[in-house]
C-alpha cells in the first residue's frame, strides 16, 4: 500500500486531514492576530483623534490611516481564521541564541549610542548582530561594522548636516 493509499483510507476511515476530530487552533497565529487587531484600533482611534481643519475633498491626511488599519483589521482576521483552520505550515524550532544576540546588540547600541558614539555604538550592534548569523570572529565583524558606520556618520553628519551622535572616534577624526 502506498502513502496516498494510506492517506486515502485514513481519510475515508475518519482519521486523516478531513476527519470530523476537532483541530486545536494555532494559539502562537491567534496572538499574532490580536496584536495586529490590537495595532489597527489604536492606529484607527489615532487617525479618529486628528485636529483637522475642515476641507472640500473627502481624502484627506486621516485617510491614509484608516486605511492603513482597515487592512490590518482585515489581515487580523483572515490570520485568526487561518489559526482556527489549521492553515500555517508547522514552525521549526527556533533557536535562541541567534535572537539573544541580536537583541543584544540592539540594546547595547541604545545604552552606549551616547557616549560612544555612532560608529563605536553601531559597530557593536553590528559585531553583535553578525555573530548571531553566524559570523564567529567578533573583533573583525566590530571593525568592519565601525568602519561602515563612520563612513555613514561621515556622510549623515559632515556631508549632510544631520545630527548623530559624536564620540571618540569622530571627536579624534572631526
Amino acid at each position: 500500500m502506498t502513502a496516498a493509499d494510506e492517506d486515502a483510507a485514513g481519510s475515508r476511515a475518519g482519521a486523516g486531514p478531513d476527519s470530523a476530530t476537532p483541530r486545536r487552533p494555532d494559539w502562537s497565529a491567534m496572538a499574532i492576530a490580536v496584536i495586529l487587531l490590537g495595532i489597527a484600533a489604536l492606529v484607527a482611534w489615532d487617525a479618529w483623534t486628528l485636529k483637522l481643519s475642515p476641507t472640500y475633498a473627502r481624502v484627506g491626511p486621516a485617510t491614509a490611516p484608516y486605511v492603513v488599519a482597515a487592512l490590518l483589521a482585515a489581515l487580523a482576521v483572515g490570520t485568526a481564521v487561518m489559526a482556527v483552520r489549521g492553515g500555517f505550515p508547522a514552525r521549526e524550532h527556533a533557536e535562541v541564541s541567534p535572537i539573544l544576540w541580536i537583541a543584544g546588540g540592539l540594546a547595547v547600541q541604545m545604552l552606549v549610542l551616547g557616549t560612544a558614539g555612532f560608529s563605536i555604538a553601531t559597530g557593536l550592534m553590528f559585531a553583535a548582530a553578525a555573530r548571531g548569523f553566524g559570523q564567529r570572529p567578533l573583533w573583525l565583524s566590530f571593525l568592519i561594522g565601525t568602519g561602515i558606520a563612520f563612513v555613514a556618520w561621515v556622510v549623515f553628519a559632515m556631508g549632510l548636516r544631520l545630527s548623530l551622535p559624536a564620540g571618540p572616534l569622530e571627536r579624534l577624526l572631526f
